[in-house]
């Protein structure tokens, strides 16, 4: 669960230090208070997308910093260890550096990691459920991955849509073939016939510097061999040859060192020299001994350059790239040469489409199971949320030739009334029935989830009176499950937290800041008759408050 979150210099927030607490809490507050500005600070340590104007104005950067209890095993322990990240204390620490030009960094545990690693760590620790969250459940798409989401079918939903790829490929191979036969083939015959040229060509990648060095060496050997000659007579065979004049001087100064031990450095430094032009003068000879004039391999070798260069020009291309060049030929070629033979991509074609619905069909499966639980489960949490009589039902429809997502596409379907047939949720529902389907499927599958902190960000527009209520009951039970955290604008549900916290907001120095204060009985007695009555605070007011905490008496 969350136990801290640190926030420095993000929007109209200074400085936050925030411990929280297990169970279900409640975040109140005037509008534009500040409340969706915490866990907008919450997302991004979570591993959200971030923009340069989260930085409080004027300041370089923002910081957050989120302490999560870490998990005693699991996926998450497994996964860190694979990252190298320590997780040896039992927590996790998400931090997240924001710069006011838009950059940003992030670290867990202190080990720096890229945003996608922040991200798949806040996957397995925290799900936020957004004021809109039930306008994406209109969509096809997002309807299809809840119900893989709440089956645990990612990962089959996945192998179905790699395997249904390969299928389309060969497929479009297949069809390609048999349609453009005579163009394939006399592209077939130009690539091979590029093929032959390259690959009697022979050139290999590193011989271009090979033979540059080369002719470089043999069409200057002359200019080599006159001053290989200058050197060897310069060091050891000419009238003041440096070796010679070197061994004067060390036998001259060993015996100055007889008479005064000052000099050894310098016998030593000058045997060292003489060394050293003694290997030299060995080396210089054995190069001149190398060298000749060879005017059959020059031409030889500028044969092979001429060679090379036309073929680079071409094909467009530097020398070097010649053999990428041929390889990427080569591979066009074996495709064309498949396509050839229609016969065998249709075997191929068959099956892979066989190993497609080999996967796809147990998905299929599994998600008429999970549809219908689904289903009963949501409808009967409608019935609590003043919708009596309202049915739910995830209908499955068959996708002819099946696709990526496999041999069905999702479909919500709703009736506020049993007398009234189902139809698409997204033509049915109004608004206010719209919010309280929409809350119905994420407490029913955030149920399910695995992950230990629930949030849910102004969830609860649209909906009031018992209603409300009954959405505080059912955040409160899952709160006995989870830690959860809720932004709400309603008394009702407020009321049903097991802590709450009051954001409200503050000028300090001429400067609007938000200020988080945790809330003790008296002080929710205040908010909640606040949520209630508005402006004017009557007895009354904070009567119904205190019955609606259970404080009375």
């Amino acid at each position: 669960m969350l136990r801290h979150l640190s926030i420095r210099d993000f929007v109209i927030v200074d400085r936050l230090e925030l411990a929280f607490e297990a169970g279900f809490g409640a975040l109140t507050g005037e509008t534009g208070a500040g409340k969706s500005i915490l866990l907008d600070a919450l997302g991004l340590a979570l591993g959200g997308k971030a923009e340069a104007g989260v930085v409080r104005s004027g300041q370089a950067r923002a910081e957050i910093v989120a302490e999560f209890d870490l998990p005693p095993d699991g996926p998450l322990r497994a996964w860190l260890a694979e990252q190298e990240i320590d997780a040896d204390e039992g927590v996790l620490l998400m931090r997240r550096v924001i710069e006011s030009g838009g950059r940003s960094k992030a670290w867990l545990n202190g080990s720096p990691v890229v945003l996608a690693q922040l991200r798949t760590a806040g996957e397995w620790l925290a799900d936020i459920h957004g004021q809109h969250a039930h306008h994406a459940l209109l969509r096809p798409d997002a309807q299809l991955a809840l119900v893989d989401a709440h089956g645990g079918l990612v990962a089959q939903a996945a192998e179905v849509a790699e395997r249904h790829r390969a299928w389309s490929a060969l497929r479009r191979a297949r069809e390609a073939a048999e349609e453009g036969a005579s163009s394939t083939e006399r592209e077939r015959e130009l690539l091979g016939w590029q093929v032959a040229e390259l690959r009697e060509l022979a050139f290999e990648p590193d011989e271009w510097a090979q033979l540059n060095q080369e002719q470089a060496r043999l069409a200057h050997a002359a200019g080599l061999i006159e001053g290989s000659a200058e050197v060897i007579d310069g060091l050891a065979d000419g009238e003041y040859a440096l070796l010679s004049q070197l061994e004067r001087l060390l036998s001259r100064v060993a015996d100055m060192a007889t008479h005064d031990g000052q000099l050894a450095d310098v016998q030593e430094l000058l045997g060292s020299a003489s060394i050293q032009l003694d290997e030299a003068l060995h080396a210089m000879r054995r190069y001149r001994d190398r060298l000749d004039l060879d005017p059959d391999r020059l031409a030889e070798i500028d044969q092979r350059i001429q060679a090379i260069t036309a073929m680079a020009r071409k094909y467009r291309v530097a020398p070097e790239g010649l053999p990428d060049v041929l390889l990427e030929s080569v591979g066009r070629l074996e495709r064309l040469v498949r396509q050839s033979d229609p016969e065998a991509l249709a075997r191929e074609e068959s099956a892979a489409k066989s190993a497609f619905l080999a996967v796809a069909e147990p998905l299929s499966a599994a998600r008429r199971k999970i549809a219908a639980e689904l289903s009963a489960a949501v409808t009967e949490a409608m019935q609590s949320l003043a919708m009596g009589g309202a049915q739910f039902e995830i209908a499955l429809r068959p996708v002819e030739e099946g696709a990526a997502s496999g041999l069905e596409s999702v479909e919500f379907l709703v009736t506020a009334n049993a007398s009234q047939p189902l139809r698409p949720m997204a033509r049915v529902a109004s608004g206010g029935e719209l919010s309280r389907i929409g809350l119905a499927i994420q407490v029913i599958t955030s149920r399910n989830a695995a992950t230990p902190t629930l949030i849910f960000d102004e969830v609860d527009v649209g909906i009031g009176g018992r209603v409300a209520e009954i959405v505080g009951r059912l955040l409160r039970q899952l709160g006995d499950d989870r830690q959860v955290l809720c932004v709400t604008h309603l008394p009702q549900v407020a009321a049903q937290a097991n802590w709450q916290w009051s954001i409200a907001k503050e000028t300090r120095d001429g400067e609007t800041l938000s200020r988080v204060t945790p809330l003790d009985d008296p002080a929710r007695i205040e908010e909640i008759a606040r949520m209630l009555g508005g402006v004017n605070i009557t007895d009354t007011t904070r009567s119904h408050a205190a019955e609606m905490l259970g404080l009375t008496g």
